[in-house]
């Protein structure tokens, strides 16, 4: 039988529009909560997170939070620096990993140039050998010194305890900008072999780090030194 060019078309078949929000609702509701269990969970499998930033190494002031030991430069046996949130660089202090080259900190600036330049001279020879020599302490401002000799007494208990690492501000060799403190043991062991043909000297024998300038040590070697600061008559009141 053959259809009549008259008779009505067949009717579109059409998604009741109830049906398909509840399917792009459900949708939601599925990924929403992958989602939430991303986020408390971790990465999915097979996903990788941006690897999250180390701690900071240094407190607001600029201070390394590292014990003394453990610091770049720092020898094992070093007295600890400032208090954490006191003196600053303008005072003398220095960060970590500082060589005798840098001109930006007052600790290496205003310290005797003839010192600072031995201390440069012996530090390009040092390099030639493969040892970097660091500056953990240079010029010190009053307040920095008197702070130190402060924080020595409390951790030794005793005026005459601190005096042996910590000198006064009248005589302090920092204060004058006389002396450095350098590390790290590479570099004190080196210093302590070739460091005189550079007129550096070490000057006491319970501080390796401790060096000051003897110019008639490259001819003459370094003259004796003295068992700990309390034992320099330079050091007396």
């Amino acid at each position: 039988m053959f259809l009549s060019q008259h008779s009505p078309p067949a009717p579109h078949t059409r998604a009741a529009p109830a049906a398909v929000l509840g399917a792009v609702v459900a949708l939601m509701a599925v990924l929403g909560g992958c989602s939430q269990q991303d986020a408390s969970a971790g990465a999915r499998p097979g996903t990788t997170r941006p690897a999250a930033h180390p701690s900071p190494e240094r407190g607001r002031d600029g201070a390394s939070l590292h014990p003394p030991g453990e610091r770049p430069g720092r020898l094992p046996d070093e007295p600890p620096g400032p208090a954490h949130g006191a003196s600053g660089v303008a005072d003398g202090q220095l960060p970590d990993g500082v060589e005798p080259f840098e001109d930006g900190y007052p600790a290496l600036t205003r310290l005797d140039p003839a010192l600072l330049e031995a201390l440069r001279e012996a530090a390009r020879a040092a390099g030639r050998d493969d040892v970097t020599i660091y500056v953990n302490s240079g010029w010190r401002s009053s307040a920095y010194q008197q702070q130190l000799l402060d924080e020595a007494e409390t951790r030794y208990g005793a005026r005459d305890d601190a005096a042996r690492w910590v000198a006064s501000v009248d005589t302090s060799p920092h204060v004058s900008g006389d002396a450095v403190d350098v590390g790290d043991a590479d570099a004190t062991a080196w210093l302590s072999e070739h460091g005189a043909a550079y007129g550096l000297c070490q000057v006491y024998a319970n501080e390796s780090w401790h060096y000051e300038l003897r110019p008639d040590a490259s001819t003459s070697g370094c003259p004796a030194g003295y068992a700990d600061p309390s034992h320099d008559p330079r050091m007396q009141p």
